[in-house]
């Protein structure tokens, strides 16, 4: 599998938006974006990228939760490379799929599940690959300290899931990849 980050240098306030490939560029890989973000110019990036013989641009979006600055370009997305695109439980127009926690989509060339975490907002997703140890995380900060009993409570299953995984590196929302290969990734944590 095969991560870019094509917001990495953007001038705008914007989600980092994850295109996936898969190692070879298949006919059968699917192309991914994780995240749309809030600038149009990786509409232009994407043009000029060459995803494989016989492909298209981009198979399928799949958006981490609804917050602006990582869905608002999803109309023009849509309209450039008419993917399928899944969310939670979102209000967002265009959806083709509703997500389940549990449910598992190929992204690249590889399996991974969802994981319906709330700590950032009732919609938030995060995706993880057991096979290579990849999760795209959206908003969700790691390690997680919930000081309401209920979202503890509303939290526990899917977390409980995560908890334990050989998860190798994380892929945030905003900010630099962290690669847990040396030290402990933590799910849940008491302590400051």
């Amino acid at each position: 599998m095969k991560i870019r980050n094509l917001t990495e240098d953007s001038k705008l306030y914007t989600s980092n938006v994850f295109l996936v490939l898969g190692e070879w560029n298949t006919v059968d890989d699917l192309t991914t974006l994780i995240d749309v973000g809030y600038d149009s110019s990786i509409i232009n990036k994407i043009e000029s990228m060459n995803m494989g013989l016989g492909k298209k641009k981009i198979d399928q979006v799949i958006i981490t939760h609804s917050h602006s600055d990582h869905a608002a370009i999803l109309p023009a997305i849509k309209e450039a490379f008419n993917p399928k695109i899944y969310a939670f439980n979102s209000h967002l127009i265009g959806i083709d799929k509703q997500l389940k926690d549990g449910d598992k989509l190929k992204i690249g060339d590889l399996q991974f599940e969802v994981y319906h975490i709330t700590a950032h907002s009732y919609d938030s997703i995060c995706l993880f690959c057991e096979e290579n140890g990849v999760l795209f995380a959206g908003d969700t900060n790691f390690p997680i300290e919930f000081e309401n009993d209920v979202l503890k409570d509303e939290n526990s299953y899917p977390l409980a899931r995560l908890n334990g995984k050989n998860i190798k590196t994380v892929y945030y929302g905003h900010g630099p990849a962290h690669d847990f290969t040396t030290k402990k990734f933590h799910i849940y944590t008491d302590e400051p």
